[in-house]
C-alpha cells in the first residue's frame, strides 16, 4: 500500500474520526474559525507543507472561516493516506495559529 492507494470506506470513516475531519471516500474537508489575518499565516504554512508533501488541498478563505478540502486526483479522485497525512499537517498548523474547528 502506498500513500496514493485508495482507502476503503471503512478506513476513511475510521480516519475521519481520528482526525476531526468530515467527508466521504471521495473527499475530506474541515472548516476552522479564525480571523482573516491569522488565516493568511495558516495558508502560507499549508502551502509550504503542500509543496513538501506534493499534495495540494483546495482552500476557501472567508473573513472568519478557513475551509480545506482534499481528494487524490492521481488516484481517481478518491481519498488516500496522502489526504490524511496532509490533513494532520493542516490540523497542526491551524491549531498553532489559534484556529478553532467549526
Amino acid at each position: 500500500m502506498t500513500l496514493r492507494t485508495p482507502l476503503s470506506p471503512e478506513q476513511v470513516s475510521a480516519r475521519l474520526s481520528a482526525t476531526g475531519w468530515s467527508g466521504s471516500p471521495a473527499e475530506i474537508h474541515r472548516v476552522f474559525a479564525v480571523e482573516y489575518d491569522a488565516a493568511m499565516g495558516i495558508v502560507a504554512e499549508v502551502a509550504a507543507a503542500a509543496i513538501e508533501l506534493e499534495h495540494r488541498p483546495d482552500i476557501d478563505i472567508r473573513w472568519d472561516r478557513l475551509r480545506f478540502a482534499m481528494t487524490t486526483h492521481t488516484a481517481g479522485d478518491v481519498v488516500t493516506e496522502l489526504d490524511f497525512k496532509t490533513a494532520e499537517r493542516i490540523n497542526s498548523i491551524a491549531f498553532s495559529h489559534g484556529a478553532e474547528p467549526v
